[in-house]
């Protein structure tokens, strides 16, 4: 069995986290990245790594959560693949802004909110839940002002630049179509 990298949630990691959360400011002076709930780190990762592969992640977090293109930019590589790639969505770096431009069209005041952070190797996984009021259009659906809430993981692969090189992405795409009224909800 291939030996894993020992994980930490020390204090002394978990303030070098909070130390490297002070000046991280998004395009917009006014709005701070999203800090995760809890997170977990890689012992073997060195300051500037962890520090690089943290704001990543916590760059592209402040995109989904406020809109900004200019955080998903700084935040992935020229060569940016989504490796779940849905039908209709662009491949490369626009095809995060093309998606959240449809998404905020139906949620405008959708929130992305980060329960927990991994950074592990070249990896960082988020475990993320999203929230707004369903007030746009979906498609041939007009939104009621109805609660959108419905969870969603990423795993990047951050490269030697420190940006986002490839995504992996599962969402609970059945709770949010019934959510926005597409499908029906079970009984």
């Amino acid at each position: 069995m291939p030996h894993l990298p020992r994980l930490a949630s020390t204090p002394l990691l978990l303030a070098l986290l909070a130390t490297l959360a002070l000046p991280a400011r998004a395009a917009d002076p006014a709005e701070t990245l999203p800090e995760p709930a809890s997170t977990v780190v890689d012992r073997s990762l060195s300051a500037e790594r962890l520090a690089a592969q943290s704001l990543a992640a916590r760059r592209y977090y402040g995109f989904w959560n406020s809109g900004d293109p200019a955080l998903a930019r700084a935040a992935l590589a020229p060569d940016f693949m989504d490796r779940n790639l849905p039908a209709g969505r662009p491949q490369g770096p626009e095809g995060p802004l093309f998606a959240s431009r449809q998404f905020r069209a139906a949620v405008p005041d959708l929130r992305a909110e980060v329960e927990e952070m991994l950074v592990v190797g070249d990896r960082v996984v988020g475990r993320l839940r999203f929230r707004g009021h369903f007030t746009g259009r979906f498609g041939a659906h007009q939104g009621d002002g109805r609660a959108i809430d419905f969870i969603a993981t990423d795993i990047y692969r951050i490269d030697a630049s420190g940006r986002i090189a490839e995504n992996w992405h599962l969402e609970d795409n059945l709770t949010l179509l019934q959510q926005l009224g597409v499908v029906a909800s079970g009984s």
